[in-house]
């Protein structure tokens, strides 16, 4: 073979197999089966919505690592298709002109805000909540009722059917969703400006 030229039947041979495991691992994240893991900011941040509703919650314990190696103990909060009256995020960073506030707010007048496949990172929740066929206590590896969403085995976890959560009210480390439709969807950045509570 000539200097310079590519054997595609070799490079084939070789790169399908990535390929595939790539293509694997991605729809098997879409499905939710596998959530996607990476370091934290360490600056947690406030989620907060008029109501939350889903079909389906799953939760379990677990530590969140910010890239200096620091562990933040969650509670990891998977929920099933969830639909939300309104959601507003924000989160505060000291820089050297002032505390800046990142803010994204959607949801009220334009629509509902939907998600699937979420899955929360939180370091606490607040608000009035019903929860249907609720199980405490199950053993976290053995958690059904979000797809995907499991523990090691031995440790504690939870879950519940049908749930209605208002006022809710979050600190959380980190989120990750399937499927985001953000209906109204705006965007602020500010010195000093209004966090969401």
């Amino acid at each position: 073979m000539s200097e310079g030229r590519t054997n595609w039947r070799k490079t084939a041979v070789v790169a399908l197999p990535a390929v595939l495991a790539v293509g694997a691992m991605t729809s098997v994240m879409a499905q939710g089966a596998l959530a996607a893991s990476f370091a934290v900011s360490g600056t947690s941040f406030q989620v907060a919505s008029g109501r939350l509703t889903s079909k389906g919650l799953a939760s379990y314990v677990q530590t969140d690592r910010s890239a200096d190696g620091k562990g933040h103990p969650v509670a990891l909060l998977g929920i099933g298709d969830a639909t939300l009256t309104d959601i507003c995020q924000s989160a505060s960073v000291k820089t050297p002109v002032g505390t800046v506030v990142f803010k994204l707010t959607a949801g009220g007048p334009a629509g509902d805000v939907t998600a699937s496949n979420l899955v929360i990172d939180g370091r606490d929740l607040v608000g009035d909540a019903r929860f249907g066929t609720a199980q405490i206590g199950r053993d976290a590896s053995t958690l059904d009722s979000v797809p995907g969403v499991r523990g090691p085995q031995g440790k504690f976890g939870l879950q519940a059917g049908n749930i209605r959560v208002s006022k809710v009210r979050s600190h959380a480390w980190s989120a990750t969703g399937g499927d985001f439709r953000l209906k109204g969807m705006k965007v602020t950045v500010g010195i000093g400006g209004k966090t969401c509570f």
